[in-house]
This record gives structure tokens, C-alpha cells and sequence, in this order.
């Protein structure tokens, strides 16, 4: 895209008004005018957030941040002079708190890439109107990229900000840290919620759910799997179309597994691991005595498909007590009434810790719920999984 108006503009005037109240202050990167005024405008008009700055290419986003205090920036990758994927470690060198987002367009080329700045970084994406139709539907009022864009911003404000150690809101209670088996099969209690008995029962299946910071902690989980893990792995990750493809090819790499997307009727088998196809709910379903995947694109659950509680709810009815599943990062509360069906079947769930989550909303949630045997550092997770799934083996 060429660059119509000067690099950077002040805020608006209503985002300067409200500077006292600590709003959540963004950066906006893009060399379209046009992206930068809509990005821009449906910024300026939550009470909570302002628009810090805006910079049409990476060099002029390094020299608006050495220039004020940024919470969230929300990054285009094809710019010229400097593009997303060069600015972007140089912003989080500059600011270790920075939360960045990748502006992304829904290809496979602008997947492949929006990996490649998710893997060195970035804490999430969002897909990028770019036809002058879809820029003017963004713009509405109920449009799915405004309320995208917004949550996005506001979660990951706040969560940076509570490292920052500058919140404007209180931080949610300190999540547990229940360690690994004892010798009795109990986890370990911890303070900030009540935490369930972990049965050292070994299961049949792995549901995991993933949402914004997802890509990183499942690579991070998935190539922690020991051979103890057999049993196949089921994912859904909050992803569109083509991202979940890449997504796949990226998982089979990192943990030297089996990993596609899943099909709808397909077998499942052990040892391999099935990611949900973007905007579609995956489930699992008994077909006589095998267990098949279920492929579909039933309305969306927590405004998301593929949704985690189809995931969950699914494996709870297939597998029952056999079923273990996992929350990873994200916004939101995807997992919960899911993962309250894997309990009430006498299934096992766990969830990733506040400090290594890039957001603590569906692991929190689930926390708070008082759904989790164990709520751990990303690392642990894996090394719980180990564990569960060889108990009972000789």
C-alpha cells in the first residue's frame, strides 16, 4: 500500500480529553490512510482506550515510541522503509511490555507470514478489511472486526499493564501453582481458588484450547510431550480459515508428531493430533466402537468457531472419565461450561498459570470455576501430561 498522509498524527481531540483518565494508549501502524483512519476511529471511540500515535512504516513506529508510552500497538507487515516483521523485535527490545498485534489479511501468504511474527513475538492478530466494501463494514457498528479489534486491545492493555505494574484496574487473584503428582495422587493446593483431587487415572484422550497467545504456548506444549503420550491430541485454537492449515504444518514440525487438520468422519487414532479447521466447530462422536471426528459450522459459541466448549463437550460424552483436558492462554471464557462437562463426566482438567499466559482469560476462568486439578506454568503442563498419561503403565 503507498502512504496518502504524513506518517504521524496526533491524537484526536476526544482521546486527548479523556488522557487523564490512564486510557490504554495504541499505536496504529499502516501504510493505507484509509486502515489508519479506521483503525484510528473505532479506537478513539471506546472511553477507555486512545490512539497514542499513528506511523505509516516500522521506522516511524520505533521513533513514536521512543517518544511516549505505548501499551498496544497494532502492526501492518507489508510497509515500506521498515516492515512489521523487521519492527517488530525491534519494538519489543525497545519495550519488553509492548503488547503487538498483527493487522493480517485472511491468505494463505498473510497466514504464513502472521506465523512467522506470532512465533518472534506478537501476541495476536486480527484479519485486516482491505476492499473498500469490507473497510466500510468494519466500520459499523456491529461489525465482528470492531468488537475483534477492541477485545484484543482492551485484554492485552491490561494484561501488559499488570506486568508493567501500572494496571488501571486491580489484577484478578493470583492463580494457584499445583505441582505434579505426589506420591498419593493429590496435587498440591495453593492459595487464589479451590483446586479439584487429580486422579492418577490415565486418559484416553487430550482436548486442548487455545486462544490469543495459543500458536506459541501449543508449540511450546505439544513438542513437551513425552512417549509416554500416546493417546491422540485434539485442538481447538480461536483461528479463520488457512491459519489453522499453517498452524497445523507448524505443529507437525516443532513436535515431530502427526498433525492436520481434522476431517469430518475421519478416525481417530492414537499418537496423532488434529487441530480444528478454522471457522468450523470440531467434535468428537461415537461411530460404533470407533471414535470419529465431527466437522460443522453450527452457530458460534462465545462468538467463536471453532469453540472450545464444542471440543470439550464432545470429548466428554465420547471418551467420559477418559478425557483430559487442557485451557491455554486467551481472552475470554471459551473452555468453561465445556470443561464443566468433562468434570461432571469424572474427566480431568488443567489449565496454564496468569504469569506465563499472554492473556489470563479462559485459563482464569476455568480457575475461578473451580474446574482445574492443576493450574501450571506452560513447561509443567507438559511435564503433567507426561505424567498422567503414563499412569497405570508398567
Amino acid at each position: 500500500m503507498t502512504p496518502l498522509v504524513p506518517a504521524m498524527l496526533p491524537p484526536p481531540r476526544a482521546a486527548q480529553e479523556r488522557a487523564g483518565e490512564n486510557p490504554i494508549r495504541v499505536l496504529v501502524v499502516d501504510d493505507s490512510a484509509v486502515v489508519r483512519g479506521l483503525l484510528s476511529r473505532l479506537i478513539a471511540e471506546q472511553p477507555d482506550l486512545v490512539v497514542a500515535a499513528t506511523a505509516a512504516n516500522g521506522q516511524m513506529a520505533l521513533n513514536a515510541l521512543a517518544e511516549r508510552s505505548v501499551d498496544v500497538a497494532v502492526l501492518d507487515i507489508e510497509m515500506p522503509v521498515m516492515d512489521g516483521l523487521t519492527a517488530l523485535p525491534r519494538l519489543l527490545a525497545a519495550d519488553p511490555y509492548l503488547r503487538v498485534i498483527i493487522a493480517s489479511t485472511l491468505s494463505t501468504p498473510g497466514a504464513a507470514v502472521t506465523m512467522r511474527a506470532l512465533a518472534a513475538g506478537a501476541a495476536d492478530y486480527v484479519a485486516k478489511p482491505s476492499a473498500s466494501r469490507e473497510i466500510t463494514q468494519a466500520g459499523s457498528a456491529n461489525s465482528d472486526f470492531r468488537r475483534d479489534l477492541v477485545t484484543k486491545i482492551r485484554s492485552l492493555g491490561e494484561a501488559g499493564r499488570r506486568r508493567r505494574g501500572t494496571a488501571s484496574v486491580p489484577a484478578p487473584s493470583q492463580p494457584s501453582s499445583a505441582g505434579p503428582l505426589t506420591p498419593a495422587g493429590a496435587a498440591k493446593p495453593a492459595p487464589g481458588f479451590v483446586l479439584r483431587p487429580l486422579r492418577p487415572v490415565r486418559p484416553e484422550v487430550v482436548v486442548v484450547g487455545s486462544s490469543t497467545g495459543g500458536p506459541q504456548a501449543l508449540s511450546t506444549l505439544l513438542a513437551g510431550l513425552g512417549r509416554t503420550v500416546t493417546q491422540p491430541v485434539l485442538v481447538a485454537q480461536h483461528m479463520p480459515p488457512m491459519f489453522t492449515t499453517i498452524l497445523a504444518e507448524h505443529l507437525a514440525r516443532v513436535c515431530g508428531r502427526p498433525c492436520a487438520e481434522g476431517l469430518d468422519g475421519q478416525t481417530i487414532e492414537p499418537g496423532r493430533i488434529y487441530v480444528a479447521p478454522g471457522d468450523h466447530h470440531m467434535g468428537i462422536a461415537l461411530d460404533g466402537r470407533r471414535r470419529v471426528i465431527r466437522i460443522n459450522r453450527d452457530a458460534p459459541e462465545n462468538f467463536c468457531r471453532p469453540a472450545v466448549d464444542a471440543l470439550f463437550r464432545s470429548a466428554a460424552h465420547a471418551y467420559g472419565a477418559g478425557t483430559l483436558a487442557v485451557v491455554l492462554t486467551g481472552i475470554g471464557s471459551d473452555g468453561t461450561r465445556g470443561g464443566r462437562d468433562v468434570v461432571e463426566a469424572l474427566g480431568t482438567l488443567i489449565a496454564q498459570d496468569e504469569a506465563s499466559s499472554v492473556v489470563w482469560g479462559m485459563p482464569g476462568s476455568v480457575a475461578r470455576a473451580g474446574l482445574c486439578s492443576a493450574v501450571l506454568p506452560l513447561a509443567a503442563l507438559a511435564q503433567q501430561i507426561n505424567q498422567l498419561a503414563g499412569a497405570g503403565r508398567p
